[in-house]
């Protein structure tokens, strides 16, 4: 075997050499990638209030009360389960409900420090599987309010029956989109006020290729019986992350109240959540 010869073999060993170890690596770095994307897929999913995933947040709010309440506070724990249920080859419902869990300290009134079970809200939403020609996503249904409340002064002591619907649209990184409900009582305690409530909730989020979430919303509500609003603008920061084969998302936000009823919330609260993720 002559020089070049033996110069071409060594050649073609070395990038046999090459090609073995580098092959697995490459293979490694796009497993890696996959699994990048499915997991920003699946931080884009949390941002649709209707998505076809089962998850599980854990909602908790803290927020201070002024006037004649001034140096009270609310704890208020949100379990929050949503559930989407194949219907058909085209159409899911998807449940939403959400469980509070209250303890109000600080009030002047003592009767109003309690602490317990709150009204139950749960709301089914009846929604296309594929989003429309223009790539809207929507869905509407009915909303029921459960008066659960383990206390007179933690719920209305009213049955609540209403209409509710979604839109929203997604592009890249970007959900935008528009959350509403209607709520009339339709039974209860004749001693307590009627219910006749609307509730509005624009939100905007984006998406990082971190699967960190930026969002801002707000969760204005407007009592026509008294009229008046409620409206507290919620800016967050969430986080996906594993714990094990467990998937989950960290929230947390900063609350402020542009307005509200009298002896109502004021000023800065604040919002964290723990989402328990479970995909298909």
């Amino acid at each position: 075997m002559n020089f070049s010869e033996k110069t071409r073999h060594c050649r073609i060993l070395a990038a046999a050499l090459s090609l073995a170890v580098l092959s697995p690596m490459g293979i490694a770095v796009a497993q890696e990638n996959t699994a990048t994307d499915q997991a920003v897929e699946l931080a884009k999913k949390l941002a649709n209030p209707i998505a076809s995933l089962i998850s599980v947040p854990l909602q908790y709010n803290y927020d201070e009360y002024g006037e004649e309440n001034e140096g009270a506070a609310a704890h208020v724990l949100n379990i929050q389960p949503v559930i989407p249920l194949s219907l058909n080859d085209d159409w899911n419902m998807i449940t939403r409900t959400i469980v509070p869990l209250i303890d109000r300290q600080d009030f002047p009134l003592d009767t109003m420090n309690e602490s317990g079970l709150g009204d139950v809200v749960a709301s089914q939403f009846f929604s296309p599987k594929a989003p429309t020609a223009g790539g809207w996503i929507w869905g509407a249904g009915p909303v029921e309010l459960l008066p659960a409340a383990t206390d007179d002064m933690l719920g209305s002591e009213q049955w609540g029956i209403g209409p509710t619907a979604v839109a929203l649209k997604q592009s890249g990184p970007w959900t935008v989109g528009f959350l509403t409900n209607h709520i009339w009582s339709v039974a209860g305690d004749d001693d307590r006020d009627d219910i006749n409530a609307t509730f509005l909730q624009p939100f905007v989020s984006y998406v990082t290729t971190t699967k960190t979430t930026f969002s801002l919303t707000t969760e204005a509500t407007y009592d026509w019986e008294n009229e008046q609003w409620s409206v507290p603008v919620i800016a967050q920061v969430a986080q996906l992350f594993k714990i094990g084969p467990q998937i989950l998302q960290l929230a947390v936000g900063a609350k402020y109240w542009a307005e509200s009823p009298d002896s109502g919330q004021e000023d800065w609260g604040l919002r964290i959540q723990l989402t328990f993720l479970f995909p298909k």
